[in-house]
């Protein structure tokens, strides 16, 4: 890897300003994140809201349980990021079958589960290995800094349910005068039908929103980690400075 090549700085950080990195670096490339990004997530939100005739509670199941297989989007379009490189939605689809479809199951099952997703699965997208090479590296990216990972995915856990209550607390803020309390149970009947449509746009928004910020946090702290490992950021200085 050529590691004078990325756009980015490599130096020692924290483990929270190497998070703060990843934002950063997310909104720098917003257009290319999101535009890459919004082409997968409007098709699983559309699918999420279909289940809603099924059962009221499956559009949101089904949008948190998609979380992991969307973040593989988002990490591709970070990763040319990192390089400088924009990240068009053809691009996604000329390496769908690396960014989509390869590795599914694990995506979908246990590393769905894992509550440091965004930290370690640079490692499972990006690096190419296998095996018992896969999972030794994993524990070596992951030494020392699994709180960190943790406490990332806690923070933005926080956010998110924050968003979704601010989003929906909406409707009664700009409900007419003398309708602002009880009007979600009004307006949902006994069912609840209406809230639980609301929770479902609501959640599906937050996610739209939010979910490139934790995959950027996460990434950067990934490659803070790997610069401390290789002196990434020794390397970077002398390439700069003296060429090949």
């Amino acid at each position: 890897m050529r590691v004078d090549a990325f756009a980015i700085r490599l130096r020692p950080r924290s483990n929270f300003e190497a998070a703060d990195l990843g934002v950063r670096l997310c909104q720098s490339a917003a257009r290319s994140v999101y535009g890459s990004y919004l082409s997968v997530w409007l098709p699983v939100t559309a699918i999420a809201l279909a289940c809603y005739e099924i059962k009221p509670w499956l559009p949101v199941l089904v949008l948190l349980w998609s979380k992991s297989w969307l973040d593989r989007t988002i990490l591709f379009a970070l990763s040319r990021a990192a390089f400088g490189q924009a990240t068009r939605p053809g691009d996604v689809w000329r390496e769908q079958r690396h960014v989509w479809w390869n590795q599914l199951f694990l995506t979908l099952t246990l590393r769905r589960l894992s509550p440091w997703r965004s930290f370690t699965q640079p490692v499972y997208q990006l690096e190419g290995l296998r095996g018992r090479e896969l999972r030794a590296r994993v524990r070596q990216i992951r030494h020392g800094r699994t709180r960190a990972g943790l406490a990332i995915t806690s923070a933005f856990g926080c956010a998110e349910t924050s968003l979704v209550l601010a989003l929906i607390s909406l409707l009664e803020w700009f409900a007419p005068q003398g309708y602002d309390r009880g009007l979600l149970l009004a307006l949902g009947g006994d069912g609840g039908a209406f809230l639980d449509a609301l929770v479902t746009i609501a959640y599906a928004m937050t996610i739209g929103f939010l979910e490139p910020f934790y995959v950027a946090a996460g990434f950067a702290l990934y490659l803070n980690r790997r610069a401390e490992l290789e002196a990434w950021d020794i390397e970077q200085e002398f390439r700069r400075a003296f060429g090949d």
